[in-house]
């Protein structure tokens, strides 16, 4: 029986790759997979997938995402207040729960009963916890985010803005040091609970805006009432992760134990990926 608490996609990718995924999990003897991938990669969509694949194998399956760890807007504007502005912003190190991911993913790996947080995106906040979908006996736990794995920069690697989002709204540098020291002291407990991690790896961060922006458009398409936002709002939103992509584009080849190469049109490279 497959479970998932978000829609499955109607594109994808290939069944050779989803089937490679999925096999190279239960080889693994994983309970937790972690799919790791900028954004607009399609970590998401291949969680999915392979959720859904799992389940006509009669396996127990469940994507777990990242984004539903978000904090909710009051934590993140009593860190805008007391930290810095841009931690306003949801997604960065620093605006998740990694208590509460921990505890999640304990309880499904052990089997036990578990709620599992739903973050509604369009209402910027967490649904009550009566209303999160409940799991037991689960099999294997995909879970999924943009920077799963990634380690902690040197300090002396702040100091230089990457764009014009640090130049501009963190000149002193507080906002990026704050989520530098939550990715290096909250976040890798998480990563310990990932047995296995894939990286899908995009050509480079400068993909990163247009697959973003495809996304918001589709999102569009779907709910014509949804308040999008417009291309100079994503380019400056996707600021706030380039730092973190950029590092993790150095650093997560040599450390996920499996990496899927990816051209600008998502679509895997045709050549040895694996470790």
């Amino acid at each position: 029986m497959a479970f998932t608490a978000h829609p499955a996609p109607q594109h994808g990718f290939a069944d050779s790759v989803v089937d490679g995924v999925l096999h190279d999990a239960l080889a693994s003897g994983a309970r937790v997979y972690g799919v790791s991938g900028l954004q607009g990669s399609g970590k998401s969509t291949l969680a999915a997938q392979v959720v859904a694949t799992a389940g006509k194998r009669g396996l127990r399956a469940l994507a777990v995402s990242v984004d539903d760890f978000y904090f909710d807007p009051q934590d993140r504007q009593r860190l805008a207040r007391q930290v810095h502005p841009l931690l306003v912003t949801r997604g960065p190190p620093g605006t998740h729960d990694t208590a509460l991911a921990c505890a999640t993913l304990d309880a499904l790996r052990e089997g036990r009963t578990t709620r599992v947080p739903v973050f509604d995106k369009l209402a910027d906040r967490r649904l009550p916890a009566a209303q999160w979908p409940t799991f037991e006996h689960v099999d294997l736990v995909l879970f999924e985010g943009w920077f799963l794995g990634t380690p902690a920069e040197a300090d002396d690697a702040l100091t230089a803005p990457v764009n014009a989002l640090e130049r501009d709204e963190d000149p002193q540098g507080r906002w990026r040091h704050y989520c530098n020291r939550a990715l290096a002291s909250d976040y890798p407990p998480l990563w310990r609970r990932i047995d296995r991690l894939l990286f899908l790896q995009p050509p480079g961060f400068e993909v990163v805006a247009d697959w973003r922006w495809q996304q918001e458009q589709a999102l569009q398409a779907r709910d014509p009432a949804r308040r999008g936002m417009g291309r100079a709002q994503l380019e400056r939103f996707v600021q706030h992760y380039e730092r973190i992509s950029r590092h993790a584009l150095r650093t997560l080849t040599a450390i996920a134990d499996r990496v899927i190469a990816l051209d600008a049109g998502r679509r895997p490279m045709p050549r040895p990926t694996g470790r």
